[in-house]
């Protein structure tokens, strides 16, 4: 491969702080918002035009059961629950095991455009520096700590230095440039652009999956499985994931330059199907699509403590942990149509989708009392390499049944809270974030709203 040498530059300090968070999803939002709370001084730094990531720029705005899985128990709390009683104020997110009375784990539906401005305004709040259209290029790196990062916007090369670093971009871009190990899953879950559909409320009882299945192959699509939902305020419009972008790995930039373009025609090819074979299918109209694919997995970084299957299938509790979760078991298949799905006791369904019916067997023998939740431990967000480094969010080092259940938002937005406060206490002691004590950081995370189990 050819190369050019680049000429040495200086480059400017631009911000000097106790904490950087890397990426603008809620995640990473929530990880600044916690730090900054409690008396830190944080940046973050976002890529996009706005934070969200997946849940506003992807349109997922979907935010599953903050329940254990028997609807007894609440927990989930924390920044989550937060966000959605802000919403609840204006009318942006639909309940759906309150308003339905529905035992779903899809229980909240958001609008995202909303949601968009009270992240703005939770950033603003908690004095938190932000840095939109912002792209993290690079680190500079001591012996066992990173000194700096570098970032370029309009404004720029500039340099941040900070006490601690907190990797929220999901692919680990600082975890890989700072050393430590990356691995990707041998059957990686696959992307999804998603969209805003109006009209098809008027399609009557048109079926949409029957007829992907039907007709799909005449529009360049392969058999696949997707979802779709409503969006709060919005009876006419409703958002799309009907379709995957198959063989890819999206934290490589032509692997993610193919599957936004893919991702597009994708959405194309349903629209031009749901036209010609829809009883009034030429009054339905494309309203928004995704800024960016809705990625589900790339690298992996290895940390303290790997999350196995076992872990989130059998309930394993930690005295470490710092998250809850009751979301099934949930991998879309790599090679094939549909979605296998585990659940805490014992059943397992494989959904193909497209008007094929779902196969339900055990995948393990039935016992007398189930787990009704799973839990992430603070080991899992730090890695033995570098002091100053904690990672959030979907490169959580974790075995492929357990990263498919605890890979959601609702529980990555708790990796974000608990980095965040981890980040925060060490900055009291010896700014190691290995040596942090766990309880302390279990303490302040309940005393900021979060359930502790």
């Amino acid at each position: 491969m050819d190369t050019i040498m680049e000429p040495a530059k200086s480059i400017p300090v631009i911000e000097e702080a106790d904490v950087c968070v890397l990426g603008g999803s809620c995640t990473g939002v929530f990880a600044a918002v916690r730090a900054a709370r409690l008396g830190a001084k944080v940046v973050i730094v976002e890529r996009q035009n706005s934070f969200g990531g997946v849940a506003t720029s992807g349109l997922v705005n979907v935010w599953h059961s903050l329940y254990d899985n028997e609807k007894r128990q609440q927990i989930i709390a924390g920044l989550s629950y937060e966000m959605i009683e802000r919403l609840k104020k204006r009318d942006a997110i639909i309940d759906v095991e309150a308003t339905l009375g529905v035992n779903d784990c899809n229980a909240y539906r958001l609008n995202t455009e909303e949601l968009k401005i009270e992240l703005d305004n939770l950033i603003l709040e908690a004095k938190v520096k932000p840095y939109l259209h912002t792209h993290y290029v690079g680190a500079k790196m001591g012996q066992d700590a990173i000194e700096a990062v570098f970032i370029h916007n309009k404004s720029g090369r500039g340099a941040i230095k900070a006490k601690v670093y907190i990797d929220a971009t999901g692919d680990g871009d600082l975890c890989r440039d700072a050393g430590l190990h990356a691995y990707t899953a041998e059957n990686m879950q696959p992307p999804t652009a998603c969209a805003k559909i109006y009209g098809m409320n008027l399609l009557g009882d048109f079926n949409l999956p029957f007829m992907l299945q039907k007709h799909g192959e005449e529009f360049g699509l392969q058999k696949d499985w997707g979802w779709r939902g409503k969006i709060p305020g919005m009876p006419e419009v409703s958002m799309h994931a009907e379709t995957h972008v198959f063989d890819v790995n999206c934290a490589v930039a032509d692997m993610l330059t193919y599957s936004e373009m893919e991702g597009r025609r994708q959405i194309r090819a349903v629209m031009d199907l749901i036209r010609k074979y829809a009883p009034n299918g030429k009054k339905i109209s494309l309203v928004n699509l995704c800024s960016y694919i809705g990625i589900r997995e790339t690298y992996h970084i290895e940390s303290m403590y790997k999350l196995k299957n076992k872990d989130v299938l059998y309930g394993t509790r930690f005295q470490d942990a710092i998250a809850n979760g009751s979301y099934r078991v949930d991998i879309h298949h790599s090679n094939e149509p549909g979605i296998t799905l585990r659940y805490l006791n014992g059943v397992e369904e494989v959904v193909r989708g497209n008007g094929m019916p779902h196969e339900f067997r055990r995948w393990r023998e039935e016992t007398e009392v189930n787990p009704t939740y799973y839990q992430i431990p603070y080991r899992s967000l730090v890695s033995q390499k570098v002091k100053n480094l904690l990672m959030a969010g979907r490169m959580l080092d974790a075995e492929e049944e357990a990263y498919s259940a605890v890979r959601v938002m609702v529980n990555t937005n708790q990796t974000g809270e608990a980095a965040g406060v981890a980040a925060y206490v060490s900055l009291a002691q010896d700014g190691d974030v290995r040596n942090v004590n766990a309880n302390d950081v279990r303490k302040l995370l309940k005393e900021g709203g979060s359930i502790i189990l």
